[in-house]
């Protein structure tokens, strides 16, 4: 059933909404002690000031831990031998590294200095030749099957922290995504709880074309019910997204201090929903900036809602506990990107997309220099053959051009009080700010509070700050598939095929992939901090702080 949101919009300001988060989403010890009587170890990998560990390779030393073990890794890079099979899983494609046990806490010395190389041994670090990168054993068929980087399975209660994982790429078992934390990936279910990734980069130097083999994702997440944060995280050269949630209807998730640039997508999330926080992050030099959808695929169950679960109130004091807020997304116009699959739809030019999201709060972002839309809101017509674990829920049963369809449609969504600035300068007919295409729902989407530096906001439909379209909770519509502005969506994103030569519609093509170098990122201050006694960190003492998420939105 459709739910209304509470109340007339936004209430409160940006310390009430922080102070909500702070309050409903402190992430405590990630892990609960050991059994009684096991001490907790510290295993050492490869060598930091002069001072040797006793593992050379991540996998060993994780295959010797227990839960609640540190893992300390000196600066190096790593290439994992072996391929990681996930237990029950073994049918997709494996890892570099492979976390099963709960609890353990995963932690490099250096950022930048520690690095997971999916390239062959001997190759210089992250290379780009064609010849140096390592694809995964092969399949029956004599085709590599693809692998992952670092992959926390079904693990609850782990955290990777300051690292880099690069060129990890897909196969024919999938694969390519540098960090994941996987708690059932295509399976339908929500098998993982807590997690935490901090002070994270993941990067890939090759694309060989939009089939295979590529990098997919940088920082991924799926089938979570959290607690989850990633805070201090980078990600470039991503085929799909820099960033990756999907697949939970509760994520219980927060996305904190992150920056997604030269990808397809800076952010996607497909079945997102519930609890998920997106703030102080930048998205940048996408081809679509932060894009969340509604989608009949594996990431089962759909649709995309943000709405709070079992009626309760979400950080901005309606009914929606879906908010992205405290970002920078800008200058989103680049087709030169990495791209494959539904991804490649991702309209150039566009900073926030929701596709046939429902119950999603936009506040508080600053969004400029995208040359097509800076928000839009749009349907999402699912045309791929979906898996037998979705069934096109919350979305419609339909057919184009006699192929069956599942129509998300995008209603209840809230975009309020966001800086614009410079959007829309393609110069296509509807390119500006604000624009939404929805049919006549109950309650629609609402627009309000938004500026233009300029001091003009421009929309599709036209006044989209003023009534209806200004009021929360009532029924409305935007303009129709039909419309001007549902016909420059369709020619920008290619998703129905080449646009109408009766359409005019200038967007940026593809000339040639520009893969960008990864820009050395902040290491975290002191890799030693609550880690017990070592000889890597002598000055410690043995007790465990919490993670705390960072609390406002406004840090």
């Amino acid at each position: 059933m459709r739910q209304i949101h509470a109340g007339r919009g936004l209430r409160g300001n940006a310390r009430a909404i922080g102070a909500a988060i702070a309050g409903c989403c402190l992430i405590g010890a990630l892990a609960g002690p050991p059994s009684a009587g096991a001490a907790v170890k510290v295993l050492r990998v490869g060598s930091y000031n002069g001072s040797k560990g006793t593992y050379k390779t991540i996998q060993s030393a994780i295959k010797a831990a227990n839960p609640g073990d540190w893992i300390l890794i000196g600066p190096g890079d790593y290439r994992e031998a072996a391929t990681q099979l996930a237990p029950g899983n073994e049918q997709a494609a494996g890892s570099a590294v492979l976390v099963t046990k709960p609890g353990l806490h995963i932690r490099g010395m250096d950022r930048n200095g520690v690095v997971l190389d999916g390239t062959k041994p001997g190759a210089p670090r992250c290379s780009s030749s064609v010849t140096d990168q390592n694809l995964g054993p092969l399949d029956p068929n004599q085709q590599a099957t693809g692998r992952n980087g670092i992959t926390v399975f079904k693990a609850n209660g782990v955290s990777v922290e300051n690292m880099t994982a690069c060129n990890f790429l897909n196969g024919s078992h999938g694969g390519g995504n540098e960090i994941w934390f996987n708690g059932g990936d295509g399976s339908g279910k929500v098998e993982l709880g807590s997690w935490r990734g901090a002070y994270l980069s993941a990067t890939s130097s090759y694309f060989e074309g939009n089939t295979k083999p590529f990098a997919s994702y940088g920082i991924f997440t799926s089938n979570t019910s959290g607690p989850g944060l990633y805070t201090q995280v980078y990600a470039n050269n991503q085929a799909d997204a820099a960033f990756y949630i999907g697949a939970c209807p509760d994520c219980n998730t927060i996305l904190d201090h992150a920056h997604g640039e030269n990808s397809d997508l800076g952010y996607s999330g497909t079945n997102s929903g519930g609890h998920m926080i997106t703030q102080n992050s930048e998205f940048n030099n996408n081809q679509s900036g932060f894009v969340t959808n509604s989608q009949n695929n594996d990431d089962a169950p759909p649709p995309q809602d943000g709405i709070c679960p079992n009626g309760g109130t979400g950080p901005t004091g309606t009914h929606s506990c879906w908010l992205f807020t405290k970002n920078s997304v800008h200058d989103n116009n680049n087709p030169n990107v990495p791209t494959t699959g539904s991804a490649e739809a991702g309209p150039v030019g566009s900073g926030v997309v929701i596709a046939g999201g429902r119950n999603d709060t936009v506040s508080g972002n600053h969004i400029y220099n995208n040359g097509a839309w800076g928000v839009l809101l749009v349907p999402y017509p699912a045309t791929e053959e979906p898996p037998p674990i979705s069934h096109c829920e919350g979305g419609e049963g339909t057919t184009f051009e006699g192929k069956a369809v599942c129509y998300f449609d995008d209603w209840a969504n809230e975009v309020a009080n966001n800086t614009l600035t410079n959007n829309g300068f393609f110069g296509n007919q509807t390119n500006g700010d604000l624009a939404e295409i929805s049919n006549l729902e109950n309650p629609g989407n609402c627009w309000h509070g938004n500026v233009d530096t300029s001091g003009t906001v421009t929309s599709e439909p036209k006044n989209i700050q003023s009534p209806p379209h200004s009021e929360c909770g009532i029924p409305d519509a935007g303009e129709s598939l039909a419309s001007p502005l549902g016909a420059q969506v369709a020619c920008d994103t290619g998703f129905f095929g080449e646009c109408p030569s009766t359409v005019v519609a200038n967007y940026p093509k593809r000339t040639h992939v520009v893969m960008a170098p990864l820009p050395p990122q902040p290491t975290m201050p002191n890799p030693c901090l609550a880690v017990p006694r070592n000889p890597w960190c002598a000055s410690n003492t043995a007790k465990q702080l919490p993670y705390p998420v960072p609390g406002s939105p406004a840090e």
